[in-house]
């Protein structure tokens, strides 16, 4: 799966909060990884992983 499939799929599950402040941001942060599973939270941190290597992966090729 690509980037941008990935993307739509992550856009169909989004989870938004307008925070009023910094430590109101903070607090629903922890409030809504705590309610993940280890399993959802690890699948998050791979993707992002897999995301940050793909970008670098670009920048390689565009200095080249």
């Amino acid at each position: 799966m690509g980037i941008k499939e990935r993307s739509a799929e992550r856009r169909k599950r989004i989870i938004v909060h307008r925070a009023k402040d910094f430590e109101d941001a903070e607090r629903w942060d922890l409030e809504f990884w705590q309610s993940q599973t280890p399993q959802m939270r690890l699948s998050a941190l791979v993707a992002i992983h897999r995301d940050i290597e793909m970008v670098k992966k670009k920048r390689l090729k565009k200095k080249k």
